[in-house]
């Protein structure tokens, strides 16, 4: 039997932190070496955007938890730790997180990862308007900027087609202007 099909029959076919039923996937908790059945979960699509920060925390999304969170199956109580833990600043999330209780080994293992310090915030890349930007995108300067150490000039309207995000800061993107990959901070444009 598959990983797949053993967390399914554990499941009942649902998302074992949300219930759902629809687009489920098998998720590694981390830190793990070996995907088995005692360090996976089955998850929806919509708990694993938010688990791996792709989306914003829908903290109505998560009330669930305080029932999903008494699984008996370690990998499932150390993701509801995690994002109680994330979601600590909501109420019912902080009154679940204080009645929880996990095993020793358990507690250890849903630490490992650190995410239980940061918030339920995540940041990403965001033009002048505040609209999201992705890989690939088309974007449009609202400013004539001045390349460091370069005599480029990039006029206002210029397009840069095909933009990098800079991964380690949210402020910031690469893109081609005249041939020459430039960073541009993401203040200075908009999306095309």
């Amino acid at each position: 039997m598959s990983l797949a099909q053993e967390l399914q029959t554990r499941s009942g076919n649902k998302c074992e932190l949300c219930t759902a039923e629809t687009n489920l996937s098998v998720y590694e908790v981390p830190p793990t070496s070996n995907a088995n059945s005692d360090n996976s979960i089955l998850v929806c699509k919509n708990c694993l955007d938010q688990i791996e920060k792709t989306e914003q925390l829908a903290p109505n999304h998560w009330k669930i938890l305080t029932e999903t969170m008494w699984s008996e199956f370690a990998p499932v109580q150390v993701v509801a730790w995690r994002m109680l833990s994330r979601l600590r600043n909501e109420g019912w999330a902080a009154d679940s997180l204080d009645i929880l209780y996990l095993e020793d080994e358990t507690l250890e293992w849903a630490k490992k990862t650190g995410d239980h310090e940061q918030d339920g915030t995540v940041e990403f890349h965001q033009d002048s308007n505040g609209t999201r930007l992705f890989e690939g995108d088309t974007v449009v300067l609202v400013k004539t900027l001045d390349v460091k150490g370069s005599t480029l000039s990039a006029k206002l309207g210029t397009v840069v087609k095909n933009i990098r995000l800079v991964h380690d800061n949210t402020e910031q993107i690469e893109g081609k202007v005249e041939g020459q990959t430039i960073v541009i901070l993401t203040k200075y444009l908009r999306k095309g």
